[in-house]
């Protein structure tokens, strides 16, 4: 127990025989449970895990395994409690979990994710094509969450049981990119979520993730998730008037779609005059955006 709040660790873990003992053996001793989520192992890593509460899943993807994990959480703890995500590889330091407790505790959010880029040590050892893709993928989910968002596929997160409890488990994202998922989802229901900074940690660990594939499933999912929320900036604020941002917002996302269909029918006759102006609507858009997200979120609290 932490501050009065009970503590349950998630562990996804596959074919993770080298590290599971290590990660389990280093939970902070106000960790109250944990469970391991063996999505497919062919190792021998629940084994070397010692756990004796062990999820088996068949190779769904860590979004499932992490999905499964939060819902045995649901059922086994007492409330109230703060599930915490710590990948099965290691690559999490366990010294800084109350760190990411803390902002929970203190009723500023109710999801906490880990922030690797702002910590001290900065992305470390971290592969540059890595380094690469999460600076992209920072620029992509600060315009798809209407607020700025660094290193959104930091796994390491923690979340309080009134947004378990109120979270849709029937759509949900299965594969690696979970914690974008989430994000996304969180500023769609205008909920607040915080970042602190975590350390990077890159030792011998083998990553699963393909880099394009992970783009080419998670960069459509993105796109589709802003504008599922576009269409709420002004159809919300004219039923409501609670806020001013959403119409300018949405008519000058309007825009720049407008100027990218005149530049299609001139035939790029204009070319450069209608991509400046497609790129001056979007960003005046989005600063309305971020405008609108910083009010809704206020109306609705933590």
């Amino acid at each position: 127990m932490f501050e009065q709040w009970n503590i349950g660790v998630v562990i996804p873990a596959k074919n993770e025989e080298k590290h599971i003992r290590n990660v389990i053996n280093t939970l902070p001793s106000f960790v109250d449970k944990y469970v391991l989520v063996n999505d497919g192992s062919t190792d021998n890593t629940v084994d070397e895990s010692g756990a004796k509460n062990v999820i088996h899943l068949d190779g769904e993807g860590v979004g499932a395994a992490i999905d499964a994990g939060h819902r045995w959480m649901l059922e086994s703890m007492e409330k109230p409690f703060i599930s915490v995500v710590m990948a099965g590889d290691g690559q999490m330091n366990p010294l800084e979990m109350e760190t990411l407790l803390l902002p929970i505790i203190q009723k500023r959010c109710s999801h906490v994710k880990g922030d690797r880029s702002s910590h001290q040590t900065g992305l470390g050892k971290m592969p540059f094509i890595r380094k690469f893709g999460t600076f992209l993928l920072s620029f992509i989910m600060s315009l798809g969450c209407g607020r700025t968002v660094k290193d959104p596929q930091c796994g390491y997160t923690a979340t309080s049981n009134e947004l378990l409890e109120q979270w849709d488990w029937t759509n949900s994202w299965k594969g690696y990119g979970y914690p974008n998922w989430w994000l996304l989802k969180l500023t769609h229901d205008k909920k607040n979520f915080e970042s602190v900074p975590v350390e990077s940690i890159y030792r011998n660990e083998h990553s699963g993730l393909k880099v394009s594939s992970f783009f080419s499933k998670v960069a459509p999912m993105m796109f589709f998730a802003l504008h599922r929320r576009s269409k709420d900036w002004i159809k919300e604020d004219m039923e409501t008037m609670q806020s001013i941002w959403g119409i300018p917002t949405g008519m000058f996302y309007i825009g720049g779609w407008g100027s990218l269909l005149l530049n299609i029918l001139t035939l790029g006759e204009f070319f450069w005059s209608f991509i400046g102006l497609q790129i001056l609507c979007w960003l005046i858009a989005h600063g309305f955006d971020r405008l609108w997200v910083k009010s809704k979120i206020m109306e609705k609290g933590v």
